[in-house]
């Protein structure tokens, strides 16, 4: 269950921002960002730190809720994405980190050469120090479940986080079970807690792809 509920990180993500009416304040950092209506796009498969910061107050319990879909880009055999939770200081240009916050990240490498990152279909959990420190808190090979993602490449697939910043608690939940039943969780450290912040951060390497947000 904890490896197929981290497909999660693999293909989308979001949070209340998204169960709002209107699109949050938002500013493009780094990558070539569109807005079609409610959908975003990252339109360039070269950008390597694509990054868009969009004003979302996290305090407490917050649930991330949104689909993604896969526009292009990994033909090369490398491709990620990613979301950053609880930013506290949004950077408006390219950068590694996002301030203080925690990065969900999904990796398709067929030649990692970051110690500790499987070759092929992977997920990570990340804390960002600042934005140009991170520290890789858990990774996981996701290989297995690779053919299930290259079946869903043509569709927008739904995801739904749980993050507590008072606990440190953290669902990711499995897109594939509609009854939202199986899911992967990992606690915060205590030493970091609580986390607050006013953004998140949506973030790609090598790979267009489009989040829906209605």
């Amino acid at each position: 269950m904890k490896h197929l509920a981290l497909i999660v990180l693999a293909l989308g993500m979001a949070a209340p921002l998204f169960a709002q009416t209107q699109i949050p304040e938002y500013r493009f950092a780094s990558g070539d960002w569109q807005f079609r209506g409610s959908t975003l796009y990252q339109n360039d498969a070269n950008a390597r730190l694509a990054k868009v910061n969009l004003k979302i107050p996290q305090r407490g319990a917050m649930i991330y809720e949104f689909s993604v879909r896969y526009e292009g880009g990994a033909e090369n055999g490398h491709g990620g994405f990613g979301i950053h939770i609880f930013v506290d200081q949004p950077h408006n240009g390219e950068s590694w980190g996002a301030g203080k916050s925690w990065l969900l990240w999904l990796n398709y490498d067929e030649a990692p050469y970051t110690p500790g990152i499987p070759r092929g279909f992977s997920a990570q959990v990340y804390r960002s120090i600042t934005n140009s420190r991170m520290e890789l808190v858990e990774t996981i090979s996701l290989n297995e479940y690779f053919p299930l993602l290259q079946a869903n490449l043509d569709e927008p697939i739904p995801f739904v986080i749980e993050a507590n910043g008072d606990t440190g608690e953290v669902k990711v939940y499995d897109p594939a079970d509609p009854m939202n039943r199986a899911y992967f969780y990992f606690t915060i450290d205590s030493r970091y807690l609580p986390l607050r912040g006013d953004w998140i951060a949506l973030r790609t390497n090598g790979i267009k792809l489009s989040f829906t947000m209605d």
